[in-house]
């Protein structure tokens, strides 16, 4: 994902009514925005689909919220930034919320403004942790993500991490 490409968010909302205001604000602003009105089908398209930031209800048919959270936390090792969206609106609501993975927590009613900055912060944030980490000293890098070795651009080593059976 890069600053020019638009944000992409999966909406996990069971008001048809609310799901569609926030996917046309959303689409508005330049995102893109898939939508599912259950937790399973959420929990589908978050597996199958690359998104950068997921708004996820607690109170979903199929699955709940906080199940769904946990599973692409446990389950599928997801680290895409989840942003609960829930009329449960009190501090035990709210830490399990978090304790389950969240990375933000919003309570309904809310102002799609306010949606908008906490759904660019969160992608902000991906965005930097997906920059590649290099030592660089004059015409030699050592990248860390691929633990290759270019000198003047020239791949001179590339290391291979052998994993026991």
């Amino acid at each position: 994902m890069r600053d020019s490409e638009p944000i992409s968010v999966l909406i996990v909302e069971d008001s048809q009514d609310l799901a569609a205001n926030i996917v046309d604000y959303l689409e508005g602003k330049g995102y893109m925005v898939d939508a599912a009105m259950d937790g399973v089908t959420g929990l589908h398209l978050a597996v199958t689909q690359p998104h950068d930031v997921i708004v996820l209800d607690l109170m979903l048919p199929g699955i709940d919220g906080l199940t769904l959270c946990r599973r692409l936390r446990q389950d599928a090792k997801s680290a895409v930034p989840i942003l609960m969206l829930t009329a449960r609106d009190t501090l035990d609501d709210k830490a399990a919320g978090f304790g389950e993975g969240a990375d933000d927590y919003m309570v309904k009613p809310f102002e799609l403004r306010e949606l908008d900055l906490r759904l660019r912060a969160l992608a902000r944030r991906t965005r930097a942790s997906e920059i590649r980490q290099r030592l660089k000293v004059a015409d030699l890098v050592f990248d860390l993500d691929t633990l290759t070795v270019q000198r003047a651009g020239q791949l001179m080593y590339e290391m291979s991490v052998l994993y026991p059976d």
